[in-house]
C-alpha cells in the first residue's frame, strides 16, 4: 500500500473510533484483546495490542 494512502486510511479509522460511544469503545477494546490472544504473527499480535491506546481508547499507563 502507498505511504500516502494508509496514513489517510488510518486517520479515517481514528476518526470513526473517536466517534464510538464509550460502551461501543469497551467492546471494541474486549474485542481487540480477544483477537490479539488468538493471533500467531507476532507483529499482528503487537498491532492489536496497541491499538487501543495508539487511537486513544485507553491512557498511556505510564
Amino acid at each position: 500500500m502507498d505511504q500516502d494512502d494508509a496514513v489517510k486510511v488510518m486517520g479515517g479509522v481514528a476518526h470513526v473510533v473517536s466517534t464510538l460511544s464509550s460502551d461501543q469503545q469497551q467492546e471494541l477494546i474486549a474485542l481487540l484483546g480477544a483477537m490479539a490472544a488468538a493471533e500467531t504473527n507476532p507483529a499482528r499480535r503487537e498491532f492489536l495490542e496497541e491499538f487501543p491506546e495508539g487511537f486513544g481508547l485507553i491512557d498511556d499507563p505510564s
